[in-house]
């Protein structure tokens, strides 16, 4: 099994490669420009500056996954959801790592104060991505028809979720001063 551990500066180039393969070749992102190395850098510098999780799967010295939350939307009122990104190498797939890196991401998230962490997975056809967010306790809670557009075909959007902590049982601690 993998190590699962916060992200490092030095793991950017191979976060960047993993991730550049699932634009280009895979419809669980809309996006369809593979971001530069230094695009990825920007993204994950605003996570980990907001206080949540970003990690990486890593076997033998090398990233084979990486998975992160930002704040569900960027309205203040947001800041108890989070919604989780989560991609493996492609070699990785099918070994569990999914699994145990998404259920650390949950931990992680919850310890940083969130309680609701959403998966917005692109394409309902991603019944790895929906299979593995189903295996750590994610609940699905809606479906999008053909809003997005990607290799010349509309894709949906699957909404999943999965209550972390408390909840919406009892409202947050008062910030602190």
């Amino acid at each position: 099994m993998p190590l699962i551990r916060p992200s490092r500066e030095q793991d950017l180039a191979e976060i960047t490669a993993i991730y550049a393969h699932h634009v280009l070749h895979g419809t669980g992102t809309f996006e369809t420009e593979a971001p530069a190395l230094a695009d990825m850098a920007a993204r994950r510098a605003d996570v980990l500056t907001k206080g949540l999780p970003y990690l990486v799967a890593e076997e033998k010295g090398q990233v084979l996954g990486f998975a992160y939350c930002n704040w569900f939307k960027p309205r203040p009122a947001y800041r108890f959801s989070a919604e989780d990104s989560i991609y493996l190498a492609p070699d990785a797939n099918r070994r569990g790592m999914g699994r145990v890196l998404l259920a650390e991401l949950a931990a992680k998230a919850e310890a940083a104060g969130i309680r609701k962490l959403i998966a917005v997975i692109g394409d309902s056809a991603n019944l790895g991505s929906v299979g593995v967010h189903r295996s750590v306790g994610f609940e699905h809670v809606g479906l999008l028809k053909s809003c997005g557009w990607k290799f010349d075909q509309w894709l949906d959007v699957v909404l999943m979720e999965k209550v972390l902590g408390a909840g919406n049982s009892r409202p947050p601690a008062p910030p602190e001063v």
